[in-house]
C-alpha cells in the first residue's frame, strides 16, 4: 500500500532521494567550465562554494514542486522526460501481457487514469478500516498488522531481511523501530517555533484524513490528539539518529524463544508464525522500541490503537487515493519542507512506478540512455582511485603495519558495481491490470515481501542491488563491502566520456572516494573485507581513528547551517569522513593521470584548479529554509556548502591550487587540517 517502500538497511549514500536518468552525455558546447560562471567578487580562499556557484545561487529560483534546486535537481529536472516518454510508449504499446513494457505500461496507465481514482474516492481502503473497526483484543491488533506486514505497509512493526551482521554469508531477519508519522523521535518533543509548526500541521493532517472518511470535526480532532499522543509514547522509546549510527548497539541477535518471554503480548512467534515466517531467532535492532510496544499492547485501550492503526492506513495510502486525501497529506508536506505545490501527477506515478517496478523500468532505461562505453571507463577510474587509496593507506603516519595490511586486504576486496545489476529482478508472480491502480501497488507489495521472507536463512546473494539504475547517487553496502554507482549518476556534470581528466576525477571521481572512504568511515571501519561486524584494527590504531573522528565532529559541530542551527557534527560523522577522503582518494588517483601532471591551462585554469572547480560545482545548490532544518535535524549529510569548503579547509594541494594564505576564511594551520586516510 506505501507509495514508497523503505529498506532499512546499513547503507552509506552519497545524498538521499533523487532519482534520473540520462545519456550520460553533455548536450551543447564541450566547455566543460565557463569561467565567467565563477564569481570573481569572491576570494577562492574566503568561500569556494560561493565563489564557484555563487552567480547562479544568486539568481536561481527554486520551482514551486521542489524544496531544493541544484546540479542533482537540474539533473533530475532535464532526464525526468525522458523516464516520461519510455512510461508513455510503454502505456500506449499494447503489449504482451506478462512483458515488461505491458507492466510498466499498464501500472503507469493506472495510476494516470485519474477519473477512474477520483470516483472510487477512499474505496480501495474500506475494507482494512472495516477490519480496525472490528477489532476486539490485542491478539487481532496483531493480526491485523500481520496482515498489514505480508503487504509492506506494516505501522508499528519494521522488518528487513539482508546480511546477518556477524555472519554475512546469510540472511536474517531483522527487526528496527518505527510507528512515527513525524520524521523521527525528536520533533515530538522539541518546543521551538518551527517544530511547534510541524506538529500542529502533522495533527491537522489526520484529522482531515478522518474527516474525509466521515467523521464529524469533534470526532476527528479528539482522535488526531489521541493518535500523536500513543506516538509520543512509541517515540520516548527509539534512540536518537546519532544513536542508530553504531552498529553494535543495532546488533542484538535473539532467540525468539527468549523474546516470547520478554514480550508475552507481542509474542514474536505468533507474530512469524502469521506472516509465515520460520526462523529461530532474529536481530531486534532496537529492543526498548518492542518492549514499549508490549506494553502499550497491553496498557493502551484498544479505541486508541483502532485510531492508530486507521490513521497510518489512511496516510499510507493518501497518495493512490482521490484528490482531498492527497491534498491533506501535502498540506503537512508544505510545513515540513517547504514545498508549495504538488508535483505533477505523471511525476508522481513515475516515482511510484520506480518504486514499485524499479528494475523493469531501469531494464526499459538502460536499453536507451546508458553507454556501456560508461561502463568501461568508470572501471577504469574505479580502479586508480584504489590505486591511490593503497598508497594513502601506505603512507599514514598512525596506522601500524598489521592494521595497513588488513585495510588494504578490504578495500581490494571491493565489490563493485556500475549502471545496472548483471541479473535483474525477477517479476514474474506480478499481475498488474490497467484499471487498479491501488490494487497494482498491493500487489507489487505482496510479492515483494515475500521474495524478501523467502531469504531467510539463506545465503546472501551479492548480484543484488540496493537501488534503481536510473537512480542519482551512489552506495557503499558494509555488509556486502561492495560500492554502488547506478547508471543516473554517469552524466554530467558528474562524468562525461569527451571531458578531460580534471573535470570526471573532481566529480564522479570524488564520489567514487566517498564510497571507498565510506568502507573505512567511523561506521564502515568496524566490518572486515567479507561484510561482518568485526574488528580488525589494533588497539593503539582504534584509539587514534576516533581521536581523529572526534576531529571531525568538533569541527562540523562548530558551523551554522541557518539562523542558530548548527550541523550536528556526530550524525553527519560518516558523510563527513567520507567527503574529507573522498576528496584527497581522487586528488591523488588524478595525478596519476597525464593531465594530472602538467601545467597546461584550460580558458586560463590550471588541472588543478579545473579539478576543484568540477567538485564544488557538483554541490552547486539552493535550498528551502523549511527544508535545510529538516536536513540539519534528519539527514546525515552536510548542507552543500559544507561539503565543499570543509573537506578543501582540510587539503593542502587546495591551498597551492588557489593561493589560499593565512587570515583568509577557509584557512586553517596545517597542524590544524585534517588528514585521516
Amino acid at each position: 500500500m506505501r507509495i514508497k517502500n523503505i529498506s532499512y538497511v546499513s547503507m552509506a549514500t552519497l545524498l538521499v532521494g533523487l532519482t534520473a536518468c540520462n545519456k550520460g552525455t553533455q548536450s551543447g558546447s564541450e566547455k566543460f567550465i565557463e569561467t565567467a560562471s565563477l564569481d570573481s567578487s569572491i576570494n577562492p580562499g574566503d568561500n569556494f562554494f560561493q565563489y564557484v556557484n555563487g552567480k547562479w545561487i544568486g539568481t536561481a529560483k527554486i520551482p514551486s514542486t521542489q524544496t531544493s534546486t541544484g546540479t542533482f535537481d537540474e539533473l533530475y529536472n532535464k532526464t525526468k522526460e525522458n523516464i516520461k516518454s519510455l512510461l508513455e510508449e510503454s502505456a500506449a504499446s499494447e503489449a504482451v501481457k506478462g512483458t515488461l513494457e505491458q507492466k510498466v505500461g499498464d501500472f503507469y496507465a493506472s495510476g494516470m487514469d485519474s477519473a477512474a481514482i477520483e470516483k472510487l474516492g477512499y474505496t480501495p481502503i474500506k475494507p482494512y478500516l472495516d477490519k480496525i473497526n472490528a477489532i476486539k483484543t490485542p491478539q487481532q491488533v496483531l493480526q491485523f498488522e500481520a496482515e498489514m506486514e505480508k503487504q509492506q505497509s506494516a505501522i508499528f512493526t519494521g522488518l528487513y531481511v539482508g546480511p546477518d551482521e556477524k555472519n554475512s554469508s546469510t540472511n536474517i531477519l531483522a527487526l528496527y523501530q518505527t510507528g512515527l508519522g513525524l520524521p523521527d523521535r525528536d520533533y515530538y518533543f522539541k518546543t521551538d517555533a518551527e517544530t511547534k509548526a510541524i506538529q500542529k500541521a502533522y495533527k491537522e493532517c489526520i484529522t482531515k484524513l478522518f474527516v474525509l472518511i466521515g467523521d464529524n470535526q469533534s470526532t476527528a480532532t479528539k482522535k488526531s490528539e489521541a493518535v500523536y499522543a500513543f506516538e509520543k509514547q512509541l517515540a520516548e522509546s527509539h534512540r536518537t539518529n546519532v544513536e542508530l549510527r553504531d552498529p553494535q548497539k543495532n546488533y542484538n541477535k535473539s532467540a525468539v524463544s527468549d523474546l516470547d518471554k520478554t514480550m508475552p503480548v507481542l509474542k514474536p512467534s505468533a507474530y512469524l508464525a502469521l506472516i509465515g515466517v520460520k526462523t529461530d531467532s532474529v536481530n531486534i535492532g532496537q529492543p526498548a522500541y518492542y518492549a514499549k510496544v508490549n506494553d502499550l499492547l497491553k496498557s493502551t485501550p484498544l479505541d486508541i490503537w483502532k485510531a492508530y492503526l486507521a490513521a497510518h492506513i489512511i496516510r499510507n495510502a493518501s497518495m493512490a487515493l482521490s484528490t482531498p486525501f492527497e491534498n491533506a497529506d501535502f498540506e503537512y508536506t508544505k510545513v515540513l519542507s517547504g514545498q508549495k505545490q504538488i508535483k505533477p501527477r505523471w511525476e508522481r506515478i513515475y516515482r511510484s512506478a520506480d518504486a514499485n517496478l524499479g528494475e523493469l523500468l531501469g531494464q526499459l532505461y538502460v536499453k536507451k540512455h546508458f553507454s556501456e562505453d560508461a561502463k568501461s571507463r568508470m572501471m577504469e577510474l574505479i580502479d586508480n582511485l584504489q590505486k591511490a587509496f593503497d598508497s594513502r593507506i601506505s603512507k599514514v603516519d598512525w596506522m601500524t603495519d598489521s592494521t595497513k595490511k588488513v585495510a588494504k586486504e578490504k578495500l581490494h576486496t571491493f565489490i563493485k558495481k556500475i549502471g545496472y545489476p548483471e541479473k535483474w529482478k525477477d517479476y514474474s508472480k506480478v499481475s498488474i491490470d490497467r484499471s487498479r491502480y491501488f490494487e497494482n501497488i498491493v500487489a507489487c507489495d505482496k510479492v515483494e515481501f515475500a521474495y524478501q521472507i523467502n531469504k531467510v536463512g539463506k545465503p546472501v546473494d551479492k548480484t543484488e542491488w540496493g537501488m534503481t539504475p536510473p537512480t542519482i547517487n551512489a552506495y557503499y553496502n558494509p555488509t556486502i563491502n561492495e560500492i554502488v554507482f547506478p547508471a543516473g549518476i554517469l552524466q554530467f556534470p558528474f562524468f562525461d566520456l569527451n571531458a578531460d581528466d580534471a573535470i570526471n576525477y573532481g566529480a564522479i571521481g570524488m564520489v567514487i572516494g566517498h564510497e571507498m572512504t565510506h568502507g573505512f568511515d567511523d561506521q564502515g571501519s568496524q566490518y572486515d573485507k567479507t561484510g561482518n561486524l568485526k574488528n580488525w584494527w589494533a588497539v593503539s590504531d582504534n584509539v587514534k581513528f576516533k581521536a581523529k573522528s572526534k576531529q571531525v565532529i568538533d569541527l562540523y559541530s562548530s558551523f551554522t547551517a541557518i539562523d542558530t542551527l548548527h550541523i550536528n557534527g556526530a550524525l553527519t560523522t560518516g558523510e563527513n569522513m567520507a567527503d574529507i577522503g573522498g576528496i584527497a582518494i581522487a586528488y591523488d588517483a588524478f595525478k596519476l593521470t597525464k593531465q594530472g601532471q602538467d601545467t597546461i591551462k584550460i580558458d586560463g585554469l590550471t588541472p588543478d584548479q579545473r579539478f576543484f572547480i568540477s567538485f564544488a560545482r557538483v554541490w552547486k545548490e539552493k535550498r528551502e529554509d523549511k527544508s535545510l532544518r529538516l536536513q540539519v535535524s534528519t539527514d546525515p549529510h552536510s548542507p552543500a556548502q559544507y561539503r565543499v569548503n570543509v573537506p578543501l579547509m582540510n587539503f593542502t594541494p587546495f591551498y597551492n591550487a588557489f593561493n589560499v594564505k593565512e587570515g583568509e576564511k577557509m584557512f586553517l594551520p596545517v597542524d590544524k587540517r585534517i588528514k585521516i586516510w
